[in-house]
């Protein structure tokens, strides 16, 4: 288009709507591979200033009409900076706005240094507007690369590059030197190779500069301040101006003119800018194009696997765990959170190198497809352990740091009980740890204290309500228990959930009958029923059995009970297998602690207790966030024994875990991650009951297994001589076996079929040993691989960390690759003793089972009860596939005697106990304790393993 003037008219307008559809086009491309993907555009506007309102209305249009999501955020106009700064804060941590843009001005109480403050509060990544000081700094510098320049800045260029002219080499004159357009449009211009003037209020003589220019950019807000004889014959005018002058004719009394008077101008120039219809426009469209911009930059990091490793000092002569473990720095867990992308709302920080992570990451991640999920199990151990803690953490270390996949280990927190005795902590070993190892084995955010509370405030509010029915009243205690306040009495909500139990459908305390306030407020225990003891997360066989209430205040109501360790508590399991906190709470009020004398059982909801408990639960249900020592992520959560519980990290972390390792939609395999989630002992315990128990619950399905042998534990199962901590290894083990071994091998085949009866994958750890010969690694190899193994590898992590399970993690995503095949043994609707008797004959190779008198009324009552659909969570020794820890390698002929049959009905399953199980375990004659101290000097700890 060409003016009356005879120069070229540059259409903003036209050069803005073509921006615009780019924008759009380009989203929508995006969007056809990754449907997720959409840029969102956040305006904060102070009050209700109609200019403002104007400006925020134009984006609004401009950003649906170039398909990007706009978010009009209106704060009252006395909100002050800091009010402001808060809400910027919010926006730049939130995953879903891609641009920040604050409407100026803010307000009169908010000065110039008010609104820089808030400016700056913008992340550099989402300052859309280009105002940033890292922006702005970058711009400035001639090797700085800034991630956005300003919209109308850039505007000017893109509309001087629309001419087709080249700027290098031109001389350019700049008529301002705001912070807004004036600085920036110079800086551009020099980056474009023009030879720069940059004119203020103070230069002098510039009716002559500006006759010297090529190109001129009028920025100085004064209406027609230049004129047509000032320019250069064939010169490039932009008019950045915006100006109202009073004009008769128009309807607002005024016009609207920029910095150049354009009839003048427009028959001298070669190229001149309109206004309105020049700039104007330009910014509004460079604004879109600069969000989809930080949408596509947010969006490739988001997908990015961004774990930096950290590097490994190998030595020969491999040092003690805790030695290694001190020497190597964590990264702090903050910079590992935002690594794997964890917002820094969602991290609650427990000192420098542990956090806990917020449950709210499902919801964020909820559309994401879950990595790949791996259960690690292991043969049937010694009691020195087979390495399988260190051979998840290996692999973790392997998978992320060697091959560079998205991977992720979720293991259990160790109780301190094995800590201080003889097994030690469960933080792997060698170079594959989770680390700081110290602060993992010892306390970690206090998860297990919580459990310790939860469970004793539980035993101590229910012999508290066993010795206040015993001496008071029917009135007296319901008086007590629904108390008169301000002369009205009302139910507390745990309290109407007793009476809907109870069939009582009343509300008001003082329409209860005489016999339903019996019944509401006496829960009459059958003491010789109770089943819930105290627990105490320390090896103390003496808590074993104790006898209570001997005191005279306590009225004579003695009772023998005993103390469990705090792992084994129902408590601990339910913070393994809950989904939520609302289903927590629910769990925790569904425990059945002992039943009435009528027959009914008793929970915690009954006791009035499970707000309490839930409230002392809140923050352990969140996942701890660890790394192993080459940082890669590991969460800690939860940590039932796999003897007497169901022995697997928590389900919550797991699915946080899965959402971190997931894939969006569109994405290629090679993007897919990995969870390795610990079965605690054998494959007979651990994995069978986080296939029966967990997955259940969670409706996670599994992809594969690995089974982790050694051949010390073989060679034990082939007839080699007992394993006995502290004791010298006979040289069966130290020595080439081949014999021994393939007898023992046996004991690894079955657990290989037992995992196969649930339909997954197998893989084979081999954990090396330093006296392994090739001959005996090669035999268990081989003898995996015929007993139907998908995989057999040899690793050495513990010599070599993750570079030493490269091999083995390269066979798990060989072998992951297709869908899950998953499925349960049994089927819950099967009676508890079917249930029970298919876990022994197809896990454990057994003939039948046999029951107690006691087992069996157990049985019969928790039928009648209405628990009879629970799965099965069996109690027994991890030494043997049988009862007896004393039947080694795989064997056969025997009848499993069931001793007795306990309920966890907020955890959600019955345990068996088999044989003679102990829920407290005690000291041998020398603890791992004596060991164990504070170096004098540095303050660290020495000798924990």
């Amino acid at each position: 288009m060409t003016s009356s003037g005879g120069s070229k008219v540059i259409d903003g307008t036209a050069l803005a709507r073509t921006i615009r559809d780019d924008v759009a086009l380009r989203t929508k491309s995006i969007q056809a591979t990754y449907p997720r993907f959409q840029p969102q555009l956040a305006v904060i506007q102070a009050g209700d200033r109609p200019d403002s309102s104007t400006y925020v209305r134009m984006k609004s249009k401009a950003a649906i009409e170039a398909g990007i999501k706009f978010n009009h955020i209106k704060v009252p106009v006395e909100s002050t900076a800091d009010e402001i700064v808060d809400l910027v804060r919010s926006l730049n941590n939130d995953d879903k706005t891609s641009g920040v843009l604050v409407q100026l001005p803010l307000g009169d109480h908010i000065g110039a240094h008010g609104e820089r403050q808030v400016t700056e509060a913008i992340s550099p990544e989402k300052d859309v507007d280009g105002f940033h000081a890292y922006n702005i700094g970058h711009l400035s510098s001639r090797a700085g690369d800034p991630l956005f320049a300003p919209c109308t800045p850039a505007g000017v260029i893109r509309l001087l590059e629309s001419t087709g002219v080249s700027l290098s080499g031109l001389h350019a004159v700049v008529l301002g030197r705001s912070d807004i357009v004036g600085s920036p449009v110079a800086a551009l211009l020099r980056s474009k190779d023009a030879t720069v003037t940059q004119c203020h209020s103070r230069t002098r003589n510039i009716e002559e500069i500006v006759k010297t220019a090529d190109v001129l950019v009028a920025a100085i807000g004064k209406a027609e301040f230049v004129k047509g004889s000032w320019i250069k014959p064939g010169a490039i005018v932009i008019d950045v101006g915006i100006n109202y002058v009073p004009d008769a004719s128009k309807k607002s009394g005024q016009r609207l003119v920029g910095d150049v008077e354009y009839a003048t101008a427009s028959s001298v120039a070669s190229y001149i800018t309109p206004v309105p219809g020049g700039v104007g426009p330009m910014t509004v469209a460079l604004l879109m194009e600069n969000t989809l911009q930080a949408a596509v930059r947010q969006w490739e990091k988001s997908r990015e696997q961004k774990v930096k490793p950290l590097k490994l000092k190998l030595l020969e002569n491999v040092p003690s765990d805790i030695e290694i473990a001190m020497a190597q720095t964590p990264k702090p867990v903050a910079k590992l959170a935002e690594e794997i992308g964890i917002l820094p709302d969602e991290l609650e920080s427990y000192g420098k190198y542990k956090a806990k992570v917020s449950l709210d990451v499902l919801d964020r991640l909820e559309h994401r497809k879950d990595g790949k999920y791996i259960v690690v199990a292991g043969i049937t151990p010694t009691p020195l352990g087979e390495g399988k803690s260190t051979t998840t953490i290996g692999l973790a270390q392997a998978l992320g740091a060697v091959l560079g996949r998205p991977s992720f280990a979720c293991v259990r927190q160790p109780s301190q009980g094995p800590t201080f005795g003889i097994k030690g902590g469960a933080a792997g070993g060698g170079y594959s740890q989770v680390i700081p190892m110290d602060e993992f084995n010892l306390h970690l955010t206090g998860d297990i204290h919580a459990v310790t509370a939860a469970n004793n405030l539980l035993a101590a509010a229910l012999d508290a309500r066993i010795l206040h029915e015993a001496t008071q009243s029917d009135k007296a205690l319901y008086s007590r228990l629904v108390p008169s306040k301000k002369g009205k009495r009302e139910f507390a909500p745990l309290m109407l959930k007793r009476l809907k139990k109870l069939g009582i459908d009343k509300t008001n305390p003082d329409d209860l009958t005489p016999e339903e306030i019996n019944r509401f407020a006496r829960l009459d225990v059958d003491k010789d029923t109770i089943t819930w003891n105290r627990v105490l997360d320390t090896n103390d066989r003496f808590l074993r059995k104790i006898t209570i209430g001997q005191n005279p205040t306590e009225s004579g109501q003695e009772r023998q009970t005993g103390f469990d360790i705090a792992v084994a508590s129902e408590v601990m399991a339910i913070l393994a297998l809950t989904t939520s906190l609302q289903d927590m709470q629910a769990r925790l009020g569904a425990m059945v602690v002992a039943t009435s004398k009528r027959g009914e059982p008793i929970t915690a909801d009954d006791i009035g207790v499970s707000g309490a408990l839930a409230v002392l639960m809140k923050d352990a249900i969140k996942p701890n966030l660890m790394q192993t020592l080459e940082g890669t992520p590991v969460f800690v959560h939860a940590g039932p024994f796999a003897n007497i519980a169901h022995g697997n990290s928590s389900i919550l972390a797991d699915k946080v875990a899965l959402k971190l390792a997931g894939t969006e939609e569109g994405d290629g395999p090679e993007r897919v991650g990995y969870v390795l989630t610990e079965g605690g002992f054998g494959a007979d315990m651990g994995m069978e009951k986080f296939c029966n128990i967990k997955c259940r619950t969670s409706g996670l399905k599994p992809d594969a297994t690995v089974i982790v042998a050694t051949t010390r534990a073989l060679k034990m199962h082939g007839g080699g001589p007992d394993v006995t901590p502290g004791k010298p290894l006979h040289e069966t083990y130290t020595k080439e076996d081949l014999v021994t071994l393939k007898e023992g091998s046996k004991n690894l085949v079955k657990h290989i079929q037992n995992s196969k009866k649930f339909g997954v994958k197998v893989i084979v750890a081999i954990n090396q040993f330093a006296s392994d010969t090739d001959a005996e690694l090669a035999l268990v190899r081989e003898v995996a691989l015929a007993g139907g193994a998908d995989a057999a590898v040899v690793s050495n992590h513990w010599a070599k960390g993750g570079e030493g399970a490269r091999e083995l993690a390269e066979a798990v995503v060989a072998v992951c690759e297709g869908e899950s095949q998953f499925k349960f043994l049994y089927d819950l609707d099967k009676s508890i003793d079917e249930k029970i008797e298919i876990i022994c004959k197809e896990i454990y190779g057994a003939d039948g089972i046999e029951l107690s008198e006691l087992a069996r009324t157990q049985v019969d009552t928790y039928t009648k009860q209405g628990y009879g659909n629970l799965p099965i969570c069996m109690a027994k020794t991890q030494y043997s596939f049988s009862h007896d820890p004393k039947l080694k390698g795989v064997p056969t002929g025997f009848t499993v005697p069931i001793r007795a049959v306990r309920l966890s009905a907020g955890a959600g399953f019955l345990y068996p106990l088999l044989g003679d199980m102990q829920t407290m375990p005690g000291l041998g004659t020398r603890p791992g304790f004596w060991e164990v101290g504070l170096d004098p000097e540095s303050g660290r700890v020495v000798g924990l393993f």
